[in-house]
């Protein structure tokens, strides 16, 4: 499924995007004959009380397969939306002449799964900052956007898209818009990666296996800037939240192997292991992995003229430090090289009385 387009047709595009935007409809006056009819009907919608919402990720095919398994989501359709016209075929949505993208209509029980992690598991199978493209697909058709019915949606995918800005140093280019028009793509386009199995797919369906979090970011929060401020030292603030190192060999945890828990300590999340613990020889505490995969998030540091890879907390979003490829080969190769004044030690024989207690286990 790998498609390109000419320079002429990329001019002709930015014409009809232009048309799109003047001619933009209100979520109200989209016609209900654009939206897709499926095995979830409106008496069964309401009766579990369904939410929907739009994504477009590059080839539908991959979209809708991904989010078909993820629990909580009901039915996922492909489909062309926010175009010009109507019942566009295949073959005139990917000339890029009516300005339509390849969309997946997520049909999900918010009792279930939130939108947030809806929005949060899209921007991990998606690379949000290449315009019109995605894999090896390329042009108008394939760009990345986030469609919603309502304004209260809005506010949500907002708030998520301004945490995902943070993790990229170029720019993202994936659109948030209200929902103009849906119609259902062809009758072969739908659940096609289940009736062929081996075709192409630009998603990485592994992402997915971590779905099954150990721990849940809906018990931590993170405070105001000035309780954070209140709560830490001058360094710990500075490292955790303005991004600073500590020295090396002189800090709290470099040389701590006692049983327990590191936990944020801005949130409280826990965040690694003392069992994953061991001594890198290079002044800071070292890890080989993370308590849960879930609780780090990832960004390309390039300051002081070197490409590093940063480690953040899930929830708090504090810097914690780096992460790198020389670890212990035996146990995964990876070393987290993590500042003392990022984190809080939590004792074993103390992680029960403090709420870890479900995590005792992973540290025996």
């Amino acid at each position: 499924m790998k498609r390109l387009f000419s320079g002429f047709l990329f001019f002709s595009l930015l014409l009809v995007i232009s048309a799109c935007a003047v001619q933009t409809k209100t979520v109200d006056e989209v016609d209900t004959k654009t939206k897709p009819v499926n095995s979830a009907s409106s008496e069964a919608k309401d009766e579990r009380q369904l939410e929907v919402i739009y994504f477009a990720g590059g080839c539908f095919w991959g979209v809708e397969a991904f989010f078909s398994k993820m629990p909580g989501v009901h039915e996922v359709t492909s489909g062309y939306a926010n175009g010009l016209g109507e019942n566009p075929t295949y073959e005139e949505v990917i000339s890029g002449k009516m300005g339509f993208v390849e969309a997946v209509e997520v049909q999900y029980d918010p009792d279930d799964v939130e939108l947030s992690t809806l929005i949060e598991y899209y921007f991990k199978a998606i690379d949000p900052t290449t315009l019109n493209q995605q894999g090896n697909d390329v042009g108008i058709q394939y760009r990345t956007g986030i469609y919603y019915l309502n304004e209260d949606d809005a506010y949500i995918i907002d708030k998520l898209l301004t945490a995902e800005r943070k993790r990229h140093d170029k720019a993202v280019v994936t659109e948030v818009l209200p929902l103009t028009n849906y119609f259902l793509a062809e009758e072969e386009h739908q659940d096609f990666l289940v009736k062929n199995p081996n075709a192409y797919c630009h998603i990485d369906m592994s992402i997915l296996d971590d779905l099954d979090s150990l721990v849940d970011p809906a018990l931590y929060s993170r405070p105001s800037d000035k309780e954070i401020k209140k709560k830490l030292t001058d360094e710990q603030y500075k490292v955790a939240v303005l991004d600073d190192t500590e020295t090396a060999y002189s800090n709290e945890y470099w040389d701590l192997y006692e049983p327990g828990i590191y936990v944020d300590i801005v949130t409280g999340e826990p965040l690694f292991s003392s069992v994953d613990k061991y001594d890198s020889y290079c002044g800071w505490p070292s890890f080989t992995k993370p308590i849960d995969p879930n609780v780090v998030t990832y960004t390309v540091d390039t300051s002081f003229n070197m490409v590093r890879t940063e480690v953040r907390s899930r929830v708090g979003d504090i810097h914690l430090g780096h992460v790198f490829d020389d670890g212990p080969v035996d146990r995964g190769g990876k070393r987290y090289c993590i500042n003392s004044a990022s984190i809080l030690f939590v004792s074993m024989e103390d992680m029960e009385q403090a709420g870890y207690g479900y995590l005792v286990e992973l540290v025996k």
